[in-house]
């Protein structure tokens, strides 16, 4: 007896135009060797264990997204408003310091310094305390992507020099991984600084002077921007032993709590239960179960509805799959039992959740 199994769509290779200048050239091979390793699901990637991060992120969207520079001088402060996204910070030249609210704190940053901020929460970066703040979305508004802003001078005393961007991606799914991450993200390698570095600079070249091909390059180098700033965070988070770190992205770098996580993902519509998902992991279901309690921070079989649900939203939203054809597929025994689910999950039933998206369509295309 043949059973339906979750099969998302294959990645099309696609082809760039650039010009024959030697940098445009070189830049586009180290671009598409990112590409290639970080974001296509190849022949060659199947064979490998099945990677959750990458499922989770394939969901994502980018919905808008900008880099720009800063070279600023004297002193300064500049703020920024609880906007959503995840934004991501270079200092190059000299240091300042970073104030986020609810954090204890300031932060002080320096040259080669990179970090992460996630949610949407206000924040500053300034030279001393006590400088009145300028709004950031008025100062970078002034110049395009991809260029540098000059404030208050720029060089001299109190310098600093950095690079930074904002990515937001479409509200659907952006939750399910921003969630999963703390208000401030530090890289502290500085081979992975530089890495995260070469993404930012890159994404300034191609905005301030756009290519054939040049978007779509954009929203893969966002992807994979993305991408490598949360495995190197894992990685961070796992060698320090992932004190106080809670959620699935860090519950991957456990050997059998990531097996099992990798085998719903892998597998959405199969029967799964608590014990069965235990075998996978190689553990007693007692054991199982407090332990993905632990590190995912929510209860297994809840956390598989949630992941089941995201992937039927992605499918209503962007490819109109009957409803009776996802619940079949997701594992439900009925269409009612699936909307149901859905409702707690979503927030809506699937029927009025594709009214709203197919509305929100309409508006964008008027």
């Amino acid at each position: 007896m043949s059973r339906r199994v979750w099969d998302p769509d294959k990645a099309n290779l696609i082809a760039l135009t650039l010009d024959d200048s030697i940098d445009k050239v070189a830049n586009f091979v180290a671009i598409v060797q990112i590409w290639l390793v970080e974001n296509m699901r190849t022949k060659e990637a199947e064979r490998l264990p099945f990677d959750p991060l990458s499922d989770v992120l394939a969901l994502l969207k980018p919905e808008s997204y900008g880099v720009r520079g800063l070279d600023a001088g004297g002193a300064w402060s500049i703020s920024y408003p609880a906007l959503e996204g995840m934004k991501c910070y270079a200092i190059e030249e000299g240091a300042c310091w970073l104030a986020l609210d609810g954090m204890p704190a300031p932060v002080q940053l320096h040259a080669g310094d990179c970090i992460l901020l996630p949610g949407g929460t206000p924040f500053k970066f300034f030279s001393e305390p006590g400088v009145p703040s300028v709004d950031a979305v008025e100062l970078f508004s002034s110049v395009p992507p991809g260029r540098v802003v000059t404030f208050n001078g720029g060089g001299g005393g109190g310098a600093c020099r950095g690079l930074g961007g904002y990515f937001l991606f479409s509200g659907l799914h952006s939750a399910l991984l921003l969630s999963a991450l703390p208000p401030l993200v530090q890289l502290t390698n500085a081979a992975d600084q530089k890495s995260l570095r070469w993404y930012l600079e890159t994404l300034m070249q191609e905005l301030a002077d756009p290519q054939p091909g040049s978007a779509l390059m954009v929203e893969h180098l966002v992807q994979s921007l993305l991408i490598r700033a949360l495995r190197l965070h894992a990685n961070d988070v796992h060698a320090s032993e992932g004190k106080g770190s809670v959620g699935w992205l860090y519950a991957l770098r456990d050997r059998k709590i990531g097996s099992a996580i990798g085998a719903m993902h892998q597998d959405p519509g199969r029967k799964w239960t608590v014990e069965s998902l235990a075998t996978v992991a190689g553990m007693s279901r007692s054991g199982f179960s407090a332990r993905f309690h632990e590190l995912v921070g929510e209860p297994t079989m809840e956390y598989l509805t949630k992941w089941r649900m995201h992937l039927a939203a992605d499918r209503i939203a962007n490819r109109q799959t009957p409803v009776a054809v996802l619940a079949d597929l997701l594992g439900y025994e009925s269409e009612s039992a699936f909307g149901a689910a859905f409702k707690r999950v979503m927030g809506k039933s699937p029927r009025q959740f594709a009214a709203v998206h197919r509305s929100a369509l309409l508006l964008q295309a008027e």
